[in-house]
């Protein structure tokens, strides 16, 4: 199962298939598309940010598993992890709007190609566990979309929300339990009245 590291190598994999995907059309270099705020997107012109996580049927989760002969651990949980995928172009003023709208079509075509994320963009625990990280795109009401970029004074910029499914998380948290290694039957009947 999954570490805790699993929520950056989920988003760690989502940006890498971005990557090759998005290079070298319609962008240029690998290194402008990175895990971060769009808010401090820098030198970036797609950036990719997580922004809520929520944990997947938690009362499917509850209870122990056997972990080895004697110890029981915790079910790992399982999240939904909410990514906001935002374009900025370093285009001059007349082609920015064009810019993002083509890089947003690139990194939307590739989500839809690619509903899980291959195996190949899975790194440390998530390669352990042989997860199946799916990915697809969220119908996201404009409303929500605001509250998300209304946190600053910056301007809204076209985004698109995408939701990766199947993270795990295990437990530190386990018990020991005790084999029962003999069993005393009693074979004599008791008759009523303590008489044998």
């Amino acid at each position: 199962m999954a570490d805790y590291t699993a929520l950056m190598e989920a988003g760690s994999a989502l940006v890498e298939m971005l990557r090759d995907n998005l290079t070298p059309e319609p962008l240029g270099d690998r290194e402008l598309i990175s895990l971060c705020s769009p808010h401090e997107s820098e030198n970036n012109q797609l950036t990719v940010y997580l922004y809520h996580v929520e944990e997947e049927s938690p009362n499917l989760n509850a209870g122990y598993y056997q972990a080895d002969r004697d110890i029981q651990r915790i079910r790992p949980a399982r999240y939904a992890l909410r990514y906001l995928i935002t374009a900025h172009s370093k285009a001059p003023s007349q082609l920015k709007e064009a810019d993002q709208h083509r890089i947003l079509g690139a990194a939307l075509q590739t989500i839809r190609d690619n509903p899980v994320i291959p195996a190949r963009y899975l790194t440390g625990s998530t390669v352990e566990e042989g997860a199946e990280l799916h990915v697809n795109v969220e119908r996201t009401p404009l409303e929500q979309m605001l509250k998300i970029w209304n946190n600053n004074s910056k301007d809204y910029k076209l985004s698109f929300v995408v939701s990766v499914t199947g993270v795990t998380i295990r437990s530190r948290r386990e018990r020991r339990i005790v084999r029962v290694t003999e069993v005393s039957i009693d074979t004599q009947q008791r008759r009523p009245g303590g008489a044998q």
